[in-house]
């Protein structure tokens, strides 16, 4: 069977872990395993894949620590599989650099389409030649190829979330995008009408640019439609 991917899961649960990589494995990916946080950053330096697996919690290193980590040398995509349904995992895997997360327990098919929507994205962002590499709106640059923020002279660090979501903003400026054209570009699937994630990341952004959350005047919600990157305002 033809393989998809490498895939590193990292999951303490060893019934779960079993599971998971053999359903993978079924599906033509090449799944390795790792049962503590505390090893996966090592690993990475002598091993490379094309996506990580990552458990919220973890023996030795939890798996927020773990993503803040590996996002500090490398944009792998990371999906967050946790317990909590709550939206302080949500924000704070967000803000740490995790591409999406599922809520266990873990439905397998569910699973694998968030995966190789995860995977086809990638892909095709690194693939794309006729992107614009190079947006600038007064004191806000952006640069495509490095993943690079500059505001005021200052680099500006974010997640790759954070920073392909106020690229596609940044891209659109002037015009309202609305939330399915969000998900579909950087989820691969619709908006199902509930999911926040996009609102958790757009609020991210705002206090990162130091924004008005109460009257945004960089980064407006359009109520009932979607986000509208004002091009205009990023000269103070």
């Amino acid at each position: 069977m033809q393989e998809y991917a490498r895939i590193l899961l990292v999951e303490d649960d060893s019934s779960l872990a079993q599971w998971v990589q053999e359903y993978l494995q079924q599906h033509g990916f090449l799944v390795e395993h790792l049962s503590s946080g505390d090893v996966v950053v090592e690993h990475l330096k002598s091993t490379s894949y094309d996506l990580i697996l990552l458990d919220v919690m973890l023996p030795g290193l939890d798996g927020i620590e773990v993503c803040k980590q590996v996002r500090s040398f490398s944009s792998i995509p990371i999906i967050m599989m946790t317990a909590r349904a709550d939206e302080f995992d949500e924000v704070i895997g967000i803000e740490v650099g995790a591409n999406d997360y599922v809520i266990k327990p873990v439905r397998p098919r569910a699973l694998l389409a968030r995966i190789k929507s995860m995977l086809r994205n990638a892909e095709n962002q690194s693939t794309d030649k006729d992107t614009l590499q190079e947006l600038s709106f007064g004191n806000l640059a952006l640069n495509w190829d490095f993943k690079r923020v500059d505001y005021k002279g200052e680099r500006i660090d974010l997640s790759m979330s954070l920073f392909s979501l106020l690229w596609l903003l940044a891209s659109n400026a002037g015009k309202v995008v609305d939330r399915d054209l969000v998900f579909q570009e950087l989820k691969g699937r619709e908006y199902d009408g509930l999911d926040r994630r996009f609102d958790v990341m757009i609020s991210t952004l705002r206090r990162t640019f130091n924004d008005n959350p109460q009257k945004p005047e960089k980064i407006k919600t359009v109520w009932g439609k979607g986000y509208l990157f004002v091009p205009d305002m990023w000269n103070d």
